[in-house]
């Protein structure tokens, strides 16, 4: 009974550590000013599982002494380079030098659920050590042809004598040779590979790797994503009715479908002080207009909380809505006091797409999970005289990327839509940029379509909406018209910063198309 009494008190101990050490996460959050009473949605800042081999020759190890500890020690190098670049968990499963190797190796990746691969072919290696990994894993795979140094001293090599040292030391640089022979294999076997080839110090090589690594997490982000749906497409927008199973197969996300009446009843559990909390970050977010009336004001902030509240519950990471409702009805009343809060979580990496595009909530969140923001946007006008285009949108923006202090403005009536009530003013950062579409094809596949150009400082229209100037490379008529072309729906994701190689890996990655207007 004793015995009993004190496994008891140690329990109770150990569950009293548990539930303090837990409590600074949670303070954490609070003090961000976005608290999930739950738990958190998929964030920006995820890890992926990335597997890692070498491959080599066993008939080498014992004709050249010391070849195989400097070859590893070199994937010790790779290794640690790309876990030191953050983001991500490297599995390695060491130098693989036999087909039974080889054949663990694939059971270690599977077992761990890498999401890429990367091949580093230390020297020359047998197809056959290499196959069955790739085969078997059923990732992308990155192969990294890449030397210990730029050049083989030739002079001091020469000066060795000894040939067979000799041939142990050209052995150490012997990694393109056995690139085209892994290609062909691939090729034949109906595998997709990638190549990085430089040498282990070269820092183009090493951002190319990163890039990879970060498609990756991207993809890792997707594949874990609750996206909701709140409501019903825009009547009539075709070009935004998609087909969520393609989706939901092309890229491994979930989608939750949700119904206004749950968001009416956390707005109805929302207390006065949580208002007041709420009111004071939008203080701090926004540029609140005078005009804006206190009653205003509070119905966004109590809409704020309850979205909070239910993009807390249902675990999402992103989430497309529209709704109209009957005039004066409760449901009409929530809707149109949404972009306030809307605007609050899309720069907390949750991003909110109105009119129901779906898509392009898939498009923001790629952009913001690659740390661009992700902006909902579309064309506006095109002024021929500057040669910019303008673009924006009515309702939320990722205000995390605004140049300046976003305006939340009381508008009279939303354009094309019901009811009155805040919006929200402001213009993308000034430099570059990078749109994204997600497309269906006419295949019914997806693709991913990209354009990198630069926000340019100027007037914008102030209208209470997310709009500014963007000057695109192939000028404007051009730019457009090779845009559209591709066949996007009219909506688009806009984030800061040139990203377009990332999202390319990514789309190897997903195995979706991909297309770059430049």
């Amino acid at each position: 009974m004793k015995h009993t009494i004190k496994a008891c008190q140690l329990t109770i101990l150990l569950l009293i550590f548990v539930l303090f050490s837990l409590r600074p996460a949670a303070a954490e959050s609070r003090e961000s000013g976005l608290f999930f009473p739950d738990s958190s949605p998929i964030s920006s800042t995820g890890t992926v599982k990335v597997g890692l081999f070498g491959i080599g020759l066993n008939t080498y190890w014992e004709q050249f002494p010391g070849l195989r500890d400097r070859l590893e020690s070199y994937l010790k190098t790779i290794e640690k380079k790309i876990s030191e670049a953050g983001g991500c968990q490297v599995i390695s499963a060491g130098l693989v030098d036999t087909v039974e190797k080889a054949r663990e190796t694939a059971g270690i990746f599977r077992a761990t659920g890498v999401r890429i691969i990367f091949l580093y072919v230390s020297t020359y290696a047998l197809s056959s050590t290499v196959l069955p990994v790739v085969k078997e894993a059923r990732v992308p795979v990155v192969v990294l042809n890449l030397q210990p140094e730029a050049a083989i001293d030739y002079e001091w090599f020469n000066s060795l004598g000894d040939r067979g040292q000799m041939t142990g030391e050209w052995l150490a640089f012997c990694q393109a040779c056995a690139v085209p022979e892994i290609a062909n294999v691939f090729s034949r076997s109906g595998i997709d590979f990638h190549l990085v080839t430089g040498t282990l110090k070269d820092p183009e090589a090493w951002h190319e790797i990163q890039e990879w690594v970060e498609a990756a997490r991207v993809a890792e982000v997707l594949h874990q994503l609750n996206l909701g749906v709140l409501g019903h497409y825009y009547n009539g927008m075709l070009d935004v009715y998609t087909d969520t199973t393609r989706l939901a197969a092309s890229l491994g996300l979930h989608l939750e479908n949700l119904e206004i009446g749950q968001l009416i009843e956390l707005r109805h559990q929302v207390s006065q002080k949580e208002i007041a909390n709420k009111i004071q970050e939008m203080e701090k977010s926004f540029n609140i207009l005078p005009e804006a009336s206190r009653a205003e004001i509070e119905r966004a902030a109590g809409t704020a909380c309850a979205l909070e509240r239910l993009v807390a519950q249902k675990k999402l990471g992103a989430l497309a809505y529209y709704y109209e409702g009957t005039p004066g009805s409760e449901e009409e009343d929530i809707v149109t006091s949404l972009i306030a809060g809307c605007s609050l979580l899309t720069a907390k990496h949750v991003p909110m797409a109105g009119e129901c595009e779906v898509k392009n909530a898939v498009a923001m969140k790629i952009m913001d999970s690659f740390g661009a923001g992700g902006s909902f946007t579309e064309f506006y006008a095109l002024d021929f005289k500057e040669g910019i285009i303008l673009m924006g949108h009515d309702g939320p923006g990722h205000i995390a990327i605004a140049e300046g202090k976003p305006q939340l403005k009381p508008l009279g009536f939303f354009h094309g839509k019901p009811g009155k009530g805040l919006s929200i003013e402001m213009k993308v950062k000034s430099g570059p940029v990078t749109l994204l579409s997600v497309v269906e094809t006419r295949d019914n596949q997806l693709k991913l379509l990209v354009a990198e150009g630069e926000s340019v400082p100027g007037p914008i229209l102030q209208i209470g909406n997310t709009n500014s100037r963007y000057r695109f490379k192939p000028g404007v008529k051009e730019f457009v018209e090779a845009w559209s072309q591709e066949g996007p729906a009219h909506h688009c994701a806009v984030g800061v910063g040139h990203i377009a190689s990332k999202i390319k890996k990514l789309a190897a990655i997903l195995g979706v198309k991909f297309v770059e207007i430049s």
